[in-house]
């Protein structure tokens, strides 16, 4: 029997997301929340619980390593909402928060702008394309994350949009 090893998310590297693009949580023996195990088999029908590490286009032009999660396949107005985007730099990872975050003030566009030692208008919007390693809606799978939200939802419309149609 194999064993699959398994990774914390927290510790992948570029060097792991160029040779998987598509990771899966797992929950280990430990009940390690941020257990991931590489996805071989693309592209995936689903991203659900998965993470996609792939290189975004950065508004200035450069392009940079990320790591995407919570993306829908199917519903590009939900990924412009909840998309989370880490994006990489000397080694180590910035993950920018949704305005509705705990967080929004401390890892927000302009921390995420610092981080990169840029302009915000030099880092927004970001570009996104992940269609080589999912299969789904183009509009879902490629999109931009802007710097402020075309539209901020209201708590009950957020939650309203994240469960799922027939909840």
């Amino acid at each position: 029997m194999s064993v699959r090893k398994t990774k914390s998310v927290l510790s992948l590297q570029v060097s792991d997301l160029e040779m998987h693009p598509v990771w899966q949580f797992v929950t280990d023996d430990e009940g390690d929340e941020t257990a991931v195990r590489p996805v071989k088999r693309l592209p995936v029908s689903s991203l659900l619980n998965r993470i996609v590490g792939t290189r975004v286009r950065l508004a200035n032009g450069s392009s940079v390593w990320a790591i995407i999660g919570n993306l829908d396949i199917k519903n590009a107005r939900k990924n412009e909402q909840f998309l989370l985007l880490s994006i990489g730099r000397n080694g180590e990872w910035f993950q920018l928060e949704r305005y509705f975050d705990f967080k929004y003030r401390e890892h927000g566009p302009e921390a995420l702008a610092r981080f990169l030692e840029l302009s915000l208008d030099e880092v927004f919007p970001v570009s996104y394309d992940v269609r080589k390693y999912a299969k789904g809606e183009a509009n879902a799978l490629a999109g931009t994350v802007p710097r402020k939200p075309r539209v901020r939802l209201t708590k009950a419309e957020l939650v309203a949009l994240a469960v799922p149609d027939g909840g």
